[in-house]
């Protein structure tokens, strides 16, 4: 298990836990991010930058310190 803001680029993680108070958690579940759905950091920004990230057929970008707050189990490729 691992935060969102530490998986590897390119790499599919499940969504196991949201560590943030309720304002935010009902942010992130309005963008996707839900306990039980996948998810795939595809580029990260330069200096600490924010993420950008795939759920399903949507990009978003998250701030890193964000992102922290996701916790993930990485899934293994087919």
């Amino acid at each position: 298990m691992c935060a969102l803001s530490e998986l590897s680029t390119g790499l599919d993680a499940r969504v196991t836990a949201l560590r943030a108070d309720h304002d935010f958690a009902q942010r992130l579940h309005a963008l996707g991010l839900r306990i039980g759905r996948s998810v795939r950091v595809v580029r990260r920004g330069a200096l600490n930058g924010p993420l950008q990230l795939r759920i399903g057929t949507t990009d978003i970008m998250l701030r890193r310190v964000d992102a922290a707050l996701i916790d993930t189990d990485a899934i293994a490729p087919a």
